[in-house]
């Protein structure tokens, strides 16, 4: 039994590693971040962490906004173009960059006018400067984690995010120095910096390697702009599928109370992080098969069989714990909250659908059916959630916003089932394939993927195929063919 979990883990290493580097991100910045505001409300007075926690939300939303998909976009191409992957990231992270600078001094001066609180963002020019800079590096943060998952490189994109949480809950020390006259931008700077420090991590880990070239990390405008398209329809897609989520929160506290959005809140804050295990291995299969499909099926098998699992195993726990999880927060939660959490965690299941429909069609870069898939859907999720909401209270959006989850899901699930069920080419359909490829298709040879094939089989292609003899596959004593095989 040893032998076969070694041997599955060594099989499938590169989805389950990636996989786990996301929800450990994930983990540690969520575990650090709430000593992080537990410490900062003892240091701070409430006012001012008011003020930071509400510019670091408005920074994620403007982040997001700045990406312009070139994330996903990136997760797509970069396994496509690996020659010029290095200028494809250092292109992105500098217009998301700029965009998310320009973006945060727009929102800073208009949001310091129109909100006292937000009139801190304005009060200085270092505090405007400050959260401009805390927009841009969010923006490039974000590209470039899933940049980095993109080229397989989970392992980078961990320490980073757990390089970033530490550095910021460690600079809650020297808070005071940092030259503002508002307690809550101070608060705010930690953040912004630790973010930029992060980023300095990542950039010396590039230059300091033994292969690295400055020409293959120069900025190179044209690559984005025969993607333009594409990014666009990336970022369409990205905030039609962010919408809902953001969104419900706001729905509850607008048709129930504040007070119900607490209890709300914490229970959605609970069951997201179930929600993780499918979205971050859907991320991975993304990147493991934007430029190599034909192992999709039986990666997209394990990985929704994950995504079951780990959905079975957290309903189990979670459908019988709720109470013990929801007393950490208050009896009230626990009274309140219960059956909003129970339901809430039983759309792992559809939501299991759903990300892997989403993957599969970026994979097909079918993008626009995504979106067209996306748009009704997310409609139907917050017009359920609202009818919930109007007849049963928070009870009622939860569970209509679950019947909307999993209306979208069986209307996704034929083209996923039809994915998974597919049947891969065998050797000889593949050297079948390659046969019938004309003499002037042979040069792209490392741009298609060979099937391993044996001494006996490899003679039958060499013979079939139309490949002239060449000088690197020939021995000079023996002038016989001595690497082909």
């Amino acid at each position: 039994m040893l032998k076969f979990f070694i041997h599955w883990f060594r099989a499938n290493s590169v989805i389950l590693i990636n996989t786990s580097s996301l929800v450990g991100a994930t983990a540690i910045t969520s575990g650090l971040g709430f000593i992080y505001w537990w410490v900062a409300a003892r240091w701070f007075p409430p006012e001012a962490i008011g003020i930071a926690s509400a510019s670091i939300s408005a920074v994620t939303l403007l982040g997001n906004m700045s990406m312009l998909g070139l994330g996903t976009l990136l997760i797509t191409e970069l396994p496509r173009n690996s020659r010029q992957s290095g200028s494809m990231i250092s292109t992105a992270l500098l217009v998301v960059g700029a965009l998310g600078v320009l973006v945060g001094c727009v929102f800073a001066l208009i949001a310091s006018h129109i909100s006292t609180g937000f009139q801190p963002l304005g009060a200085e020019p270092i505090d405007t400067l400050t959260f401009a800079a805390g927009v841009g590096f969010s923006a490039i943060t974000l590209v470039l984690d899933q940049a980095l998952i993109g080229l397989l490189k989970g392992g980078l994109q961990f320490w980073r995010n757990a390089f970033f949480a530490v550095l910021k809950l460690a600079a809650l020390l020297v808070v005071n120095w940092w030259p503002s006259n508002q307690p809550g931008m101070k608060i705010y700077a930690t953040w912004m910096v630790s973010s930029g420090i992060s980023l300095g991590l990542i950039a010396a880990n590039v230059v300091l390697r033994r292969n690295w070239r400055s020409k293959s990390y120069r900025p190179r405008w044209y690559l984005l702009h025969k993607l333009g398209l594409a990014a666009i329809q990336h970022h369409m897609l990205n905030l039609t599928l962010l919408a809902p989520t953001q969104l419900l929160p706001v729905l509850v506290t607008f048709m129930l109370s504040a007070r119900m959005n607490a209890w709300f809140y914490v229970a959605w804050m609970i069951a997201c992080v179930i929600f993780i295990f499918p979205g971050a291995l859907t991320t991975v299969l993304h990147a493991t098969n934007a430029a190599q499909q034909t192992t999709l099926a039986r990666k997209a098998r394990l990985t929704i069989g994950i995504s079951l699992l780990v959905a079975l195993l957290a309903n189990l726990v979670l459908q019988i714990g709720t109470q013990q999880i929801l007393g950490i927060f208050g009896k009230a939660y626990a009274n309140e909250a219960a059956w909003c959490l129970r339901l809430l965690i039983l759309a792992a299941f559809p939501l299991t659908v759903k990300n892997h429909y989403i993957s599969i069609c970026r994979i097909q870069d079918r993008i626009m059916t995504a979106m067209i898939a996306m748009i009704p859907g997310g409609l139907l999720e917050l017009g359920a959630a609202a009818l919930g909401a109007h007849a049963y209270g928070l009870l009622g959006l939860s569970l209509g916003w679950i019947i909307a989850i999993c209306i979208e899901a069986i209307f996704m699930f034929p083209t996923v089932y039809k994915v998974i069920r597919s049947v891969q080419p065998t050797m000889i359909q593949t050297q079948i394939e390659w046969a019938t490829i004309q003499p002037v298709d042979v040069w792209q040879l490392d741009t298609r993927p060979l099937p391993t094939i044996n001494m006996q089989e490899s003679l039958w292609l060499a013979e079939t195929l139309p490949i002239p003899a060449v000088q690197s596959g020939y021995s000079k004593e023996t002038r016989q063919p001595s690497s082909f095989y």
